[in-house]
């Protein structure tokens, strides 16, 4: 009779380098509403939501620590909000302060550590050196920070730091502590210290993905921390998939190299501007906005999308054309031009009137400008039709100068027609900070 095998122990996790401290994460707490209130002080310890325009029907961008108690977030429709609070103040939005304190507040982090990267306009990474990351003197230094961004930039503008052996884990850390923290995670305290969390805290895990992770029976931080590395990038697939393994255990990887793909902007109408013809005008607008970037920043691009969300339905809808690979505001107009019958179809398919709520044009398929061969047209009669995109990116690059120097509607490509267009100055989406040129554009 053949004896029974006893269990085979699991098999141990792998020998990880030495783990020191190495990243200061900072994130600024409620940061546009904390602007706000910096700038207007009778704001002050009041409820405060920054909305993109006067209305109802639109959300919160940002909300201050007081409107957060009433259980107010970045996404709250404002007639929610109103409804959770009485007191809520609504104050628009003016991203280029936004801009010109992020700069302001970057430039004092500066005066104190090096800054590795601007996460976005409300998060900073900087790294820390070897004689500066022993606990107390990071922490020092974190406070340090924390006062002189108060000192010299804005007494309203507090943060909350992370300090860990990576940039994931600082991050993390600086999540758990709001408004005003410091949260230090040393490799003795990984990876349990995490296990409190949920995988929805994680950068980088969504729905789909915590749904992924779940049917390879991963439910919790812990569960995935407690896999051999190749077992837990096989729950999370791809081809770094043990990537977040080893960052959870507190491993300082090199960064991954990322590019820009796309660029374009989007603007939400007002109530009483949704129809098609100031869609229409809007949408052009954009696409200047996003052409004149897209020379700013040396690329040309080779797709144009136009992308839509309607009142009666919140679903988004889009379309695209290809482009011959340009950087010409005139290109780009004429192409939209062949877009738009699409999108009147689209309206009229779903019945009750033209009622755009949102209205964006991107640029993809970008690649860099760099080392393009000059027209061979360049030198011909300005008059002959084949130095068309020759005058046109001329042209295009003229307006560009011009309205940097005298303002953004110095010229314009048609009429400007009064009243009838939103104003549709640069946004900050988090993830991308506007360069102040953009509010010229």
């Amino acid at each position: 009779m053949r004896r029974p095998e006893s269990p085979r122990p699991a098999p141990a996790a792998p020998d990880l380098p030495p783990r020191p401290l190495r990243w200061l994460f900072l994130d600024l707490n409620s940061y546009f509403a904390s602007v706000e209130q910096q700038l207007q002080p009778s704001l002050r310890g009041k409820p405060v939501i920054v909305a993109p325009v006067g209305s109802d029907t639109t959300v919160a961008i940002a909300a201050s620590v007081e409107a957060k108690r009433y259980g107010i977030r970045t996404g709250t429709p404002v007639w929610e909000a109103k409804r959770l609070c009485r007191e809520l103040v609504v104050t628009p939005a003016r991203h280029k302060r936004y801009v010109e304190f992020h700069d302001a507040i970057v430039a004092e982090i500066w005066r104190h550590i090096p800054v590795t990267r601007v996460c976005s306009i409300d998060e900073v990474a900087c790294r820390l050196l070897d004689n500066e990351n022993a606990r107390d003197h990071a922490t020092a230094l974190a406070h340090r920070i924390k006062a002189g961004i108060c000192a010299n930039v804005g007494s309203c503008l507090t943060s909350s730091v992370g300090i860990a052996p990576n940039r994931l884990l600082a991050k993390l850390a600086s999540d758990l502590q709001k408004p005003d923290g410091l949260v230090v995670f040393e490799d003795r305290d990984l990876p349990h210290a995490l296990y409190r969390l949920h995988l929805r805290d994680i950068a980088g895990i969504g729905a789909k993905m915590e749904a992924r992770l779940a049917r390879d029976g991963v439910n919790d931080i812990r569960q995935l921390c407690e896999r051999r590395p190749r077992a837990a990038g096989h729950a999370w697939g791809g081809t770094d998939g043990d990537r977040l393994w080893y960052l959870l255990h507190g491993v300082d990887l090199p960064e991954k190299p990322t590019r820009t793909r796309t660029v374009g902007h989007s603007h939400v109408l007002s109530p009483s501007k949704r129809g098609y013809e100031p869609a229409r005008l809007t949408a052009r607008r954009l696409a200047l906005k996003a052409a004149s970037r897209l020379r700013r920043k040396g690329y040309r691009a080779r797709l144009l999308v136009l992308h839509v969300r309607f009142e009666t339905d919140r679903a988004m809808w889009r379309t695209s054309i290809r482009l011959p690979a340009t950087q010409d505001s005139f290109v780009v107009l004429d192409r939209l031009d062949a877009l738009l019958p699409r999108l009147r179809e689209a309206a009229q398919a779903r019945g009750g009137g033209f009622a755009v709520r949102m209205i964006g044009v991107t640029l993809s398929e970008i690649e860099p400008a760099e080392g393009d061969q000059p027209s061979l047209f360049a030198a011909l009669d300005p008059s002959d039709p084949l130095a068309r995109e020759t005058r046109g990116l001329a042209l295009s690059c003229a307006m560009d100068r011009i309205n940097q120097r005298f303002g953004k509607t110095a010229v314009s490509v048609g009429a400007l027609h009064g009243g009838r267009l939103d104003h549709v100055g640069s946004k900050i989406a988090f993830g991308r900070i506007p360069e102040l040129d953009e509010f010229h554009e």
